[in-house]
């Protein structure tokens, strides 16, 4: 999988240009390196998520899928090469059904608010959103395969449904819209 760096400060990005996988260079400001960035930072912010006191199946779900992003970024940064499988989408599947199985039906929109980790996870969603909306626009322009996107998209529902579960996790709840309230004072 393309060249590995041996030393970080090569000073080969001084132009504005970076390396791609395969050996190529691009801008950086190509839609395809704003893709792999927002994809790096959803990682970062997973990795803060990870510091949060987590039951150990979240925490092990949010490992593999830091792994995972790595997967996604190589796929990124290798044009026509494919990681991501349906293999990928049917974990995330399955996670989707496990989780959402311990939480009632949403009868009202949520604030991303509530826990710290929960907090933090919905920081995680919309970030992957940012990503997803990148990976669209890089495929607007280049082939983007649709496990990829898939993956994404149902990523960002799993750190929404982690958000629920993490409230829940010392006996919180969601913390609801009050789409009555009053603005009074105002």
């Amino acid at each position: 999988m393309g060249n590995r760096l041996s030393r970080i400060a090569t000073r080969t990005g001084d132009d504005g240009t970076t390396g791609l996988g395969d050996g190529g260079r691009v801008r950086k400001d190509d839609m395809r390196i704003v893709a792999i960035g927002e994809v790096d930072e959803l990682n970062s912010h997973i990795g803060l998520l990870l510091c949060e006191s987590l039951p150990d199946d979240v925490r092990a779900a949010l490992t593999a899928i830091q792994h995972d992003l790595f997967d996604v970024g190589g796929e990124l940064s290798l044009p026509g090469h494919t990681m991501i499988t349906d293999v990928y989408l049917r974990r995330l599947d399955g996670w989707l059904a496990e989780y959402n199985a311990t939480l009632p039906p949403l009868q009202e929109f949520i604030l991303p608010a509530g826990s710290r980790a929960a907090s933090h996870a919905h920081v995680c969603r919309t970030v992957c959103r940012r990503a997803e909306r990148a990976i669209v626009a890089l495929g607007a322009e280049h082939d983007v395969s649709g496990a990829l996107r898939g993956y994404i998209n149902r990523l960002s529902d799993l750190l929404f449904v982690l958000a629920r579960v993490l409230n829940r996790m010392n006996g919180g709840n969601d913390v609801l819209w009050q789409h009555d309230r009053t603005t009074k004072g105002r």
